[in-house]
């Protein structure tokens, strides 16, 4: 008797709890309905290289299009229970051409565009959110839009709401044309998101978890949702700021993990500290110490600083024509 009593009660209780919990999901739903019938074009970045490719591995194996493809496929759940129609470019760990990823998004007419990513960088301490936009700020602006949407809620789910995130141009790291799969799609709101560094041997355990990449996919999923229910989606413009500035050359992606790309921040906290102190070989140096730092790390939380302290030396020096390549650059690209 007392057996089935408690059997019985676990089954009330179990009830009990499932109805709450569909109940809540619903609401949930409804509350997100500005997703529903929108075309989300999801792009698990990378993938099938694992026998060619040694960069993309964090320090115990967890390779990043793993990851991507998890977390991409979580999020797409929850788009389609949202009432979107979801549109990957890869299910598998199989290698999609760059163009072909772009073309699956144009010829689905995504709404918008989310590429999924994580990072690596030489300094195993660094972790923070980059998003990265197509072209312009002030003319892609809905995509900045919702670049800022994605890294907040990233800072959220996965920091705690607490430290720094990097919002920037994808001519911060391709100088001279930007990202492929972003300007392939430009005139649709996209972005690429790297929500975090699997070269941190903390964050690559975590991202190795079920449901930590729960979270991640909720954070996307919350930014989408958010983006949609905007009263009105900012235009975005025709491409020609870019070719107003000079390119400024950085370290790509493998050479961003060799040793001198760990000073990044100490060369930068040097640079802002020779300038304070002034004096015509201070500015100098000051100078190549911030120019070596955004180069080691133009998408940094910092790089943003360097440029504008950059300016401030240059305008020091009378060096007008520069001053107005600095100021455009900060304005197009950082914003």
């Amino acid at each position: 008797m007392k057996s089935i009593f408690g059997k019985g009660l676990f089954i009330l209780v179990f009830i009990c709890f499932s109805t709450t919990y569909l109940s809540a999901w619903s609401a949930g739903v409804k509350r997100n309905n500005s997703i529903d019938g929108k075309v989300i074009c999801i792009d698990p970045g990378h993938g099938g290289t694992a026998a060619t490719d040694s960069y993309r591995v964090g320090p115990s194996g967890e390779r990043e299009e793993w990851v991507n493809l998890r977390v991409a496929l979580l999020l797409g759940e929850m788009l389609e229970g949202a009432g979107a129609k979801v549109v990957l470019t890869r299910t598998t760990d199989t290698f999609i051409p760059l163009a072909e990823r772009s073309k699956i998004a144009l010829e689905n007419k995504a709404d918008i565009f989310i590429s999924i990513h994580h990072n690596a960088t030489a300094d195993p301490k660094v972790n923070f959110p980059i998003i990265y936009f197509h072209g312009s700020a002030e003319e892609n602006q809905a995509s900045v839009t919702l670049g800022k949407e994605v890294a907040e809620k990233l800072v959220g789910q996965l920091f705690k709401g607490k430290g720094p995130y990097s919002l920037v141009s994808d001519f911060t790291i391709f100088s001279q044309s930007g990202s492929s799969v972003l300007r392939g799609t430009y005139g649709i709101p996209g972005i690429i998101g790297e929500a975090s560094f699997f070269t941190s041997p903390k964050e690559e355990k975590k991202l190795k978890q079920s449901e930590y990449n729960q979270k991640e996919a909720q954070a996307y999923f919350e930014a989408i949702a958010s983006f949609f229910a905007s009263s009105e989606i900012a235009p975005i413009a025709e491409k020609k700021d870019p070719s107003e500035v000079d390119p400024f050359k950085v370290f790509q992606e493998a050479e961003r993990m060799r040793p001198e790309a760990k000073a990044w921040k100490a060369n930068f906290l040097k640079g802002k500290k020779l300038l304070k102190k002034g004096g015509d070989q201070r500015l100098v140096e000051a100078f190549e110490l911030l120019t070596l730092s955004a180069r080691s790390f133009p998408d940094s939380y910092v790089a943003k600083a360097c440029h504008e302290l950059r300016v401030e030396i240059l305008k020091r020096q009378n060096k007008v024509d520069a001053v107005k390549i600095e100021e455009m650059r900060i304005r197009y690209f950082y914003p």
